[in-house]
């Protein structure tokens, strides 16, 4: 079968984009429960430390309990977990309460597959436009949970890197010791910029889920692409925060997360970032 889809281009395509569907709708579930298993995990970790009897939840993972509405609790079928059709056909509530039911869900369902659609178009039906999909699709979630928690959760990070300088043997664009000098200098970067900023300021700038980010950016894409993603992430920080400053929708001070701004110029430099160093040398030379 995936020599078929490899030989049929645009039936292997429309088939990553349905796949690309599904993924956003468990996207959806891992943003919205990741943080909440966390956060309880770190409560009994807390009471084992200090001696005290841990909190008891109710078991809670990515798949207990089932998807259900947040209102009227009411479990939901196969057919009202299709991704963006059942929010089409049901008009945006739910199908108990009628309670409306967030834009985000068929959104972050979209973007996956507007994402996955890139990638294969891009790299092929093969094992590297599969690998740079994965990536896409961990950019997606991890820019949604910093956006909601300002959290950037090590259990996608750290195996998201280790997965990167394992493909650098024989599947990615890049060398190992390009991903390993990328995954260092990446983190050491941002780590550098945090305690120059702590020195001065006496106030933490950025969080070290940042510096793990840019670095496993570093091992997919080379260390070659640093310079441009902290540039491209940096300008982006920069407007948006000025932006909000305007608008009155943030106040002076107020911790933006940075994480978002880093994987979108990570998304940048894996589609578009041999374009523009070719244009800006063009302009140099």
């Amino acid at each position: 079968m995936f020599e078929i889809l490899q030989q049929e281009p645009n039936v292997g395509l429309w088939f990553a984009t349905l796949i690309g569907l599904m993924v956003g709708s468990f996207g959806n579930v891992v943003i919205a429960r990741l943080p909440v298993i966390l956060k309880r995990q770190w409560q009994i970790d807390c009471a084992l430390s200090l001696e005290q009897a841990p909190p008891k939840f109710e078991k809670f993972n990515l798949s207990v309990p089932r998807s259900h509405c947040p209102r009227c609790k009411t479990f939901l079928s196969w057919y009202e977990n299709i991704p963006v059709l059942s929010y089409v056909l049901q008009l945006g509530r739910c199908r108990h309460c009628k309670t409306r039911i967030s834009f985000r869900y068929p959104l972050v369902e979209l973007i996956a597959a507007a994402l996955t659609y890139a990638a294969i178009a891009s790299f092929g039906f093969t094992a590297l436009g599969w690998s740079y999909t994965v990536l896409l699709w961990c950019l997606l979630i991890l820019t949604l949970i910093d956006v909601d928690e300002m959290l950037l959760p090590d259990q996608i990070t750290l195996p998201l890197l280790w997965l990167g300088l394992l493909l650098s043997i024989s599947i990615l664009p890049v060398s190992p010791q390009d991903a390993i000098i990328g995954a260092a200098a990446g983190y050491l970067v941002l780590w550098s910029v945090f305690w120059l900023f702590k020195i001065v300021t006496k106030k933490e700038g950025m969080g070290y889920g940042d510096f793990k980010l840019l670095a496993l950016l570093g091992t997919w894409l080379g260390w070659q692409s640093l310079p441009l993603i902290i540039l491209l992430s940096s300008i982006i920080g920069a407007v948006i925060g000025l932006f909000f400053l305007v608008i009155k929708k943030s106040q002076p001070g107020q911790p933006i997360p940075f994480g978002p701004f880093l994987a979108g110029a990570g998304v940048v430099a894996l589609f578009w970032g041999e374009r523009i160093y070719h244009w800006y040398w063009g302009l140099v030379v």
